[in-house]
């Protein structure tokens, strides 16, 4: 009965940390534009100027995958940073739950919000051109875990910095260069030589690779390879941020 109990208040714990993100940031005109229209103004762009089916199809993976990257980063930069800065993230931490499942409460908002911003293309997509032909597991698996991963890597940064600006320019340092090094744009078997085993140590490579293998079957790297190392690039990033939050609030 104790262990019931414990577990009631840590989902009501949880929800009551979600619900209140949701209201109080997610929904705020910074974070819609970043996280909603964006993705849908860019969806149209790349859609629009696709003259076959064909091309939606390719174009698809990787619309989907900066959607998520995008949204997710974006969310935990203005979330965290700003708790932070009025220290009501101190507050958050006297919460009568571990560590580990506060900052998963903290950081399944922009989780949810990623997987949203994924449907997006993927929506527009479907109505676009209704003969696509999706691995639908693999796709689902691969949005789930890609939207994980980035939203980790937004709250390693969060935690990193202490503004707002700083956590946003810090985000673009990884962002930016993770579009064209991670085989969206360029064939990651076309970029230089010394440059390839960085596009294999980022991990958008691996959540593009997924999602474009379910889409059009063309995928480089095999299920069995992607899904673990992406995996462990999103285990990674959570406890390095958690040790973070341990290391310069509680210690």
């Amino acid at each position: 009965m104790a262990g019931s109990g414990v577990w009631r208040r840590s989902i009501i714990a949880v929800w009551s940390i979600l619900s209140k993100d949701v209201h109080t940031y997610y929904l705020k005109p910074p974070n819609i534009s970043w996280g909603i229209i964006f993705p849908i103004a860019w969806t149209l762009m790349f859609f629009l100027r696709a003259e076959q089916a064909m091309d939606v199809q390719s174009i698809l993976p990787g619309v989907m995958s900066l959607s998520i990257l995008f949204g997710t980063t974006s969310m935990l930069a203005v979330t965290v940073t700003f708790e932070k800065r009025s220290r009501s993230f101190e507050r958050l931490l006297l919460a009568p739950i571990s560590l580990n499942l506060l900052m998963l409460a903290k950081t399944s908002g922009a989780i949810l919000f990623g997987i949203g911003n994924a449907s997006v293309p993927l929506i527009l997509a479907l109505l676009w051109d209704r003969t696509l032909v999706l691995e639908w597991l693999p796709l689902m698996l691969g949005v789930v875990l890609l939207a994980v991963t980035s939203t980790f890597l937004g709250f390693f940064i969060a935690v990193s910095v202490r503004e707002v600006f700083e956590a946003q320019t810090f985000s673009n340092f990884f962002r930016f260069p993770m579009l064209f090094l991670c085989g969206l744009f360029i064939p990651i078997a076309q970029l230089p030589l010394f440059l390839q085993p960085l596009s294999y140590a980022l991990p958008l490579t691996y959540g593009v690779d997924i999602l474009r293998q379910a889409v059009t079957g063309d995928g480089i790297l095999s299920y069995y390879f992607s899904f673990p190392i992406l995996t462990a690039f999103a285990l990674g990033l959570f406890f390095l941020s958690v040790r973070n939050v341990n290391r310069k609030w509680i210690s």
